[in-house]
């Protein structure tokens, strides 16, 4: 058996102390020691282990060349979202871990126990809740309209953070999904410290971990999708101020996806992206719109970012942008004003501050548009979060559309990325999104003429005009 013993290990060279002190006697690093478990192996152990490893490579356990390996079909959970399962990468894939972060209030519980009443109609569900009673769970299942169906009894609450007893019971009822909610409030009996430290989240999300991987052995090929009968988990996660999820890093390193939802708390829609997926592509985006009765798949999502006003007006701009397979048409809103200060002010919301900055030294250096003395102020519409730089033609134009006071001509969609000489470049995927465009209604398009023998896209019932420098695409634009 391992003996466990519990040390104060500095993050910053690995010396191991027998109690916390603020800064590493061996480094100098201050705030880096992390209680940590330090599992030593019985001799007994280690040589069971070398022998283990012995008869494997005589029963023809070699390594084995990559062309020869077999592929593994990968066996999927659907949740019932159809939009979580897009970012997922077609469902939840047994034995595998998921981290779902977001601010407080976005709607993380309620997307999982949606997820929970998906899994339900064809598995069981351990839903282990650290943060709410199971009379309040319940009392979300009833407002969501949850507890009349299967998932009333498939899924199985249990309010508990302790992790070591939350894997006795996942376990023995051998549940298809497993949700901890949160990772934050999980602890670990053999450590000292309080929920949420770093070493009790990391050594949390180690025993959940061993968990999933571990709970088929023995019954398929060793991998997660070949063992019958094992455990999807998902973890809750916590985000800091800003932005990012709290705990340590290797939280995130030992998980196989980290999905994030987003949007704003006051608003409806809500955005699921994939910032780490071992199974999946990290470039699709779920849209999702939060009601009386949980999150809902939007009917058309490529509109859903399309502020709702009647006619043109100065400093808005469409923008048809592209989410992994998925084009979205959102609108660029831009408003500048003469400053009242020394200091003019560069305001962003959605968009890169820095990259706006760079755009209103272009603008004034290669267009004309000085705007060295006025306030800069920046939003996309719906609160999309972007960083693509195909956004840099539109919100260009928006700046000049608004610093001159003439509105874009209605019907008119811009993209691009715009260079520090004022010359434009193509982006990716054009074609793709200039047909969303044209399905929307829109019948101008304005975008980087194409270089390289390249050729611009010719799209039906749609005027793409073709311009080599911001200086031209702003006098068409504004004409």
């Amino acid at each position: 058996m391992a003996r466990a013993q519990s040390r104060y290990v500095c993050q910053s060279c690995a010396e191991a102390f027998l109690r916390w002190e603020g800064q590493c006697r061996n480094c100098g690093a201050w705030n880096s020691l992390v209680e940590t478990l330090i599992r030593e192996p019985s001799k007994g152990a280690r040589t069971s282990a070398a022998r283990t490893a012995a008869l494997a490579i005589r029963a023809g356990q070699a390594p084995e060349a990559l062309a020869r390996v077999t592929d593994v079909d990968l066996p999927r959970l659907g949740v019932g979202l159809p939009e979580l399962d897009r970012v997922l990468g077609g469902g939840l894939v047994p034995g595998s871990v998921v981290l779902v972060g977001g601010e407080p209030g976005i709607g993380k519980s309620t997307l999982l126990l949606q997820a929970a009443a998906g899994v339900a109609a064809f598995g069981t569900v351990l839903y282990a809740s650290g943060e709410e009673s199971a009379a309040q769970v319940r009392l979300r299942a009833t407002r969501l309209g949850l507890t009349d169906g299967p998932a009333g009894r498939a899924v199985r609450v249990v309010a508990e953070s302790s992790i070591d007893r939350i894997v006795d019971l996942a376990t023995s009822e051998r549940p298809n999904l497993l949700i901890v909610d949160s990772i934050q409030t999980a602890t670990v009996d053999d450590l000292d410290g309080a929920a949420g430290s770093v070493g009790q989240v990391r050594e949390s999300a180690l025993r959940l971990m061993e968990l999933a991987k571990g709970s088929g052995s023995g019954s398929g090929s060793g991998g997660p999708a070949g063992r019958a009968g094992a455990i999807a988990v998902v973890l809750v996660g916590h985000v800091t101020k800003d932005g990012s999820l709290a705990g340590p890093k290797t939280l995130e390193h030992l998980v196989d996806a980290v999905i994030g939802l987003e949007g704003e708390r006051f608003a409806t829609l809500r955005l699921l992206r994939a910032t780490k997926n071992r199974f999946g592509s990290t470039e699709e985006v779920g849209v999702l719109e939060m009601g009386e009765h949980g999150l809902t798949a939007l009917g058309d999502p490529a509109r859903a970012f399309l502020a709702e006003h009647e006619g043109g007006a100065p400093g808005s701009v469409v923008a048809p942008t592209l989410e992994g397979s998925r084009p979205l048409l959102v609108e660029v809103q831009a408003l500048t004003a003469s400053t009242a200060y020394g200091t003019p002010r560069r305001t962003a919301s959605g968009i890169d501050q820095n990259r706006l900055a760079l755009l209103v030294a272009v603008l004034g250096r290669r267009a004309g548009i000085g705007l060295g003395s006025h306030d800069v102020y920046a939003n996309l519409a719906g609160g999309l979060v972007l960083d693509e730089p195909a956004l840099d033609l539109p919100l260009a134009i928006a700046l000049a559309s608004s610093f001159r006071d003439r509105p874009v001509p209605p019907g008119t969609v811009a993209i691009g990325e715009v260079g520090l000489l004022g010359e434009l470049r193509s982006v990716s995927g054009l074609e793709r999104r200039l047909r969303e465009a044209a399905r929307l209604g829109f019948s101008r398009a304005i975008v980087p003429r194409a270089s390289r023998g390249g050729q611009t896209p010719v799209i039906d019932g749609l005027d793409v005009v073709a311009v080599a420098t911001l200086r031209e695409a702003l006098e068409r634009a504004l004409a």
